[in-house]
């Protein structure tokens, strides 16, 4: 169990990643290298995961005078580019701290977030548990988790789903219904009695992500671990930065694919006798499979890196003291617009990858199929026709965007 009972118990981590830094370049040339281990078992992803926390990697958006790399928030954009290019395993694990970090950072003035983020500054790793299984309209908040008065304290019962990364952290912050019918926020420790992260998430994609089922039975929660959350901060559009990120790990993957593309086609040597050229790496009609890759690479990653910049300028009005509602508007666009561009280009990209190797490309030791997998899997979190007409509707009608969660 994890005891939050002295937030100065333990020494405050200090990241030695910083962006651009040798240091971090060698982390994701590691993370890249041992890719290969990771879709078998959790070992791989927990070696992994346990380096990026030595390496202070969960501070990376906290400014440099707490500890922090003291990042941009286009930078920590990159950083999810880079990470998903090496595994998109690993940026989509740490996609719900990083976002509980930004959110940190807004609420800091809250005696609960002061309390949380003491955590991340001693170098812990923050999961959610938001999403349940069941009737209710997905993203309205709701669901049968609760939230009831126990001696001097609470204890929390309910099943949540899609709880990526929460078999690797050391916090959950679980959304429930309180007693009173107030919908609250708790933190509980993934070790505590009653917590059980189960490792059953068997999507085709995304695997060892730890995407799947978290049970809370009886689990103990302390009063200043509980955040109604009509007094938490609120932002415009909340989810713009969950919903870019896993576009961004999309866009990763691509330049990942263009690469492996790129690779593939420079070592063949077995050519079919009706090829434009003899070597496989001479023949126009392959170059330009490998340009027409290099290309979605570059565009997916544009339209990314052009979404974190408007979202950075967003936040950082949040962060002055007055939310610019208009920025907030264009970012969630952004985001939304890369989607319906990326999530097609990107699927294509994968299959496309297999035109420039012919059929050794498709061997299971290669691996190529991993592609198409993650892409499939990451964008089906939110389905692109409900993303597109609520970009026609608002560009036809003036109709607002929806504000909520999976928008």
């Amino acid at each position: 169990m994890n005891s939050l009972s002295d937030p100065l118990s333990r020494p405050s981590a200090l990241t030695s990643v910083l962006p651009g830094s040798d240091a971090l370049r060698a982390l994701i040339g590691h993370i890249e290298a041992t890719e290969e281990t990771r879709e078998r078992d959790t070992a791989g992803t927990r070696d992994a995961i346990e380096r990026i926390r030595a390496a202070g990697l969960g501070l990376f958006r906290l400014p440099a005078s707490q500890g922090g790399a003291g990042a941009t928030l286009p930078q920590v954009y990159e950083l999810v580019l880079d990470l998903a290019a090496a595994d998109s395993n690993i940026p989509h694990i740490l996609r719900n701290h990083f976002a509980f970090v930004e959110k940190a950072r807004r609420a800091a003035h809250l005696p609960q977030y002061q309390r949380w983020l003491d955590r991340v500054l001693a170098g812990e790793l923050f999961g959610l548990g938001a999403s349940e299984i069941g009737t209710q309209h997905v993203g309205d908040g709701d669901g049968n988790t609760r939230l009831v008065p126990h001696g001097s304290g609470y204890r929390l019962t309910g099943k949540k789903y899609y709880s990526t990364g929460n078999l690797y952290f050391d916090h959950i912050i679980v959304n429930a219904k309180a007693a009173d019918g107030r919908f609250i926020a708790a933190r509980v420790g993934t070790r505590q009695p009653g917590v059980d992260v189960q490792d059953d998430w068997d999507g085709i994609g995304q695997r060892n992500t730890a995407s799947g089922t978290t049970v809370f039975t009886d689990v103990d929660v302390d009063p200043r671990d509980v955040l109604p959350l009509d007094e938490d901060v609120r932002i415009p559009h909340q989810a713009t930065f969950a919903q870019l990120w896993l576009t961004t790990i999309i866009a990763g993957i691509v330049r990942r694919i263009a690469a492996d593309a790129s690779g593939l086609l420079g070592s063949r040597e077995r050519n079919y006798y009706h090829a434009s050229a003899p070597r496989p790496a001479d023949d126009p009609l392959l170059q330009q499979v490998i340009g027409e890759l290099q290309s979605a690479a570059y565009i997916a990653e544009s339209a990314v890196l052009r979404g974190a910049v408007t979202l950075g300028s967003a936040f950082d009005s949040s962060l002055a003291g007055a939310p610019d509602e208009a920025l907030y508007v264009e970012a969630a666009l952004q985001a939304a617009k890369s989607k319906v561009a990326i999530d097609d280009l990107a699927l294509r990209a994968a299959t496309s990858l297999f035109n420039a190797g012919g059929a050794s490309a498709a061997r299971e030791s290669a691996r190529f199929d991993r592609h198409w997998r993650n892409i499939r899997t990451i964008s089906s979190h939110n389905p692109v026709v409900y993303k597109a007409r609520a970009i026609g509707d608002h560009a036809v009608n003036g109709a607002p965007l929806p504000r909520a969660a999976f928008f």
